[in-house]
């Protein structure tokens, strides 16, 4: 079943996402790379494609997972959460409609 994630971030993010962000996109890769992941990305602060210093609110991944506790256990093991750059993630199932 497919599960969104949504990590939302601590205030002045940005110091720490940068010290966590390879082995997040690695863990993201991962997911990719087992055909279960649907989509990820960060959530800009501001309206702009590169949010500058401003940095990011939080991030959205939807993924394929056996079940909510594996969702919940995977979000929960996030080099963003470690580092301090997520206060949390929020965790659903998840229903595509489209496309």
């Amino acid at each position: 079943m497919l599960y969104m994630i949504v990590g939302r971030d601590a205030e002045d993010s940005l110091p720490r996402r940068q010290v966590a962000r390879e082995a997040h996109l690695a863990r993201l890769v991962a997911l990719n790379e087992e055909g279960r992941l649907i989509l990820a990305g960060p959530l800009p602060r501001i309206d702009a494609e590169d949010p500058g210093p401003a940095g990011f609110s939080g991030s959205l991944v939807v993924a394929e997972f056996d079940s909510l506790d594996a969702a919940r256990a995977w979000a929960d093991g996030d080099p963003y959460i470690h580092a301090g750059a997520w206060l949390d993630a929020d965790v659903r199932p998840f229903k595509a409609v489209l496309p």
